[in-house]
């Protein structure tokens, strides 16, 4: 009787303990549990650090709620602010998260989830990795088959009774809802971070690290020169407190990645030539057009007075223009192949000779002259030739013909040279022929050569400098062997010498 009022007791606390959330009467836990007798709940055990070799091949560790998993090296367990975590902190939130505690069987313990995802956030701020392991929501057999009654959407809370006080482990704190959530040392302001540091949350603690861009020694964060480890930048590094940046030589500039430097074409962006600019790498060069030459500050360009560089470039005159230059010859010539001059000859052009008058050309200009030189007692034979008639008594003392000739020499020509022959037109026989400089020589600038019996040469033995004429008699005397007759004839030689020495 007492035997079945005590089953009868038994059964409806059972029942009552269903209908309330979280009621657990017994210190019984499941598997991957244990009961912990100072916070009054079933906490989860780290099989990770009890296990030897809990996870073969390679794997890694990782504890979970009621077991764990074995997880490759390079997983990452995802908690609730969606940023890596850790897996140290894996433990921490024994017992605050307890609604995400799961085995892999139905009750074999603490088995390796091994291939399982890890992903997924629970709430009250735990971390879960998803499996086909993870038990429903609405029975979970215990070790002692117990069964027990689980809300999946608030695993965590305790018995909904205001009064009740759930002690929470370092670095947790219990909220409104009865739940042991991660107090942030960072925003509450609790850590003891340095000045220079950066404070970083993790689950039941936190971090101090350096800032990017530092690096710690000893007890302070110094600066990375980033300079140092190439490479970084392309041609110049400039170090920044926490940072750096690069730059790029004159000449070239920074491309849109930041790092690599780029020619500037100067021709293009900015041409500061005044004439023609050639780009180079990483600069440019100007230069100039035929005729011009670079300033000073190798950007503009300045003429060049080809006039002055040499006196050789033409026969007469240079005249500088501007990028070149040009030859003048002086007047009664004419400029020929751009820089030498040559005579123009007026006799054939225009003159302002008379009709009785013949044109003489010479160099640099003209002149005109009777076309009957003879003067009495003279009269004209043949052109240029004048004959005294034997019959006049006034010829017997007189030459017997003058002969006008011209000739045009230029200025300053080279001497001793021969400028004109005589040679008599009759020749007798039993004759000697003689020859001489009658008139015109009076200074010595010429010399009469004989060089053969019937012709001689004059030579010019000083430079003459023109504008100038020379009016020359050469005579030749014939007479014959036995002395008995005796003759002569005179060359009125008339000289011109130019006044430029082409």
């Amino acid at each position: 009787m007492l035997k079945a009022l005590f089953l009868t007791m038994l059964t409806l606390a059972l029942v009552e303990s269903q209908d309330t959330e979280e009621t657990i009467t017994y210190t019984q836990c499941t598997d991957g549990y244990e009961w912990d007798p100072v916070r009054q709940q079933c906490k989860d055990i780290d099989e990770c650090d009890i296990v030897p070799d809990a996870c073969k091949g390679g794997m890694k560790c990782v504890n979970h709620y009621g077991g764990y998993l074995c997880l490759p090296k390079t997983a990452q367990i995802i908690v609730n602010n969606e940023q890596p975590q850790q897996e140290t902190p894996a433990a921490e939130g024994v017992g605050a998260a307890a609604n995400a505690a799961a085995t892999s069987g139905t009750g074999a313990g603490g088995v390796a989830a091994t291939g399982m995802a890890a992903s997924g956030v629970m709430p009250g701020g735990g971390f879960v990795a998803s499996a086909a392991a993870v038990a429903g929501p609405e029975v979970q057999t215990g070790r002692n088959n117990f069964v027990i009654r689980r809300n999946p959407a608030d695993a965590q809370r305790i018995p909904a009774n205001p009064s009740h006080r759930i002690q929470c482990a370092t670095g947790y704190e219990q909220s409104e809802h009865n739940v042991c959530q991660d107090i942030d040392e960072c925003t509450a302001g609790t850590h003891n971070c340095r000045a220079d540091q950066v404070c970083i949350n993790l689950r039941g603690s936190f971090a101090c690290q350096c800032p990017p861009g530092y690096q710690k020694r000893g007890e302070q964060c110094v600066d990375i020169d980033e300079c140092t480890i190439p490479p970084y930048c392309h041609q110049r590094c400039v170090n920044t407190p926490g940072s750096f940046y690069c730059q790029c030589s004159p000449g070239f500039q920074l491309a849109a990645n930041n790092y690599t430097c780029v020619d500037i074409n100067e021709c293009d962006a900015s041409n500061q030539c005044a004439q023609q600019c050639y780009n180079i790498l990483g600069s440019f060069i100007c230069q100039c057009n035929q005729g011009y030459e670079l300033s000073s500050d190798r950007l503009n360009c300045e003429d060049i007075d080809e006039c002055r560089t040499s006196s050789y470039l033409c026969q007469y005159q240079c005249v500088n223009e501007p990028g070149k230059f040009s030859c003048m010859c002086p007047q009664g010539y004419q400029v020929v192949r751009s820089r030498t001059c040559q005579d123009i000859n007026e006799c054939e052009t225009t003159n302002e000779c008379r009709e009785d008058e013949m044109c003489w050309n010479y160099h640099g200009g003209f002149r005109c002259y009777p076309r009957n030189p003879c003067q009495d007692p003279y009269v004209l034979t043949s052109e240029n030739r004048c004959v005294c008639p034997v019959s006049s008594a006034v010829c017997r003392e007189l030459p017997q013909s003058i002969v006008y000739k011209y000739m045009s020499i230029r200025s300053d020509r080279s001497v001793p040279s021969d400028i004109f022959q005589i040679q008599a037109t009759t020749i007798y026989a039993n004759t000697i022929n003689t020859f001489r400089i009658k008139s015109g020589n009076e200074n010595g600038e010429f010399y009469l050569r004989q060089t053969s019996p019937v012709s001689a040469m004059l030579v010019l033995v000083k430079s003459l400098s023109g504008p100038r004429e020379y009016i020359v008699d050469l005579e030749m005397l014939t007479v014959n062997s036995i002395g008995t007759f005796r003759t002569s004839s005179v060359l009125r030689l008339t000289i011109i010498v130019g006044p430029f020495s082409f």
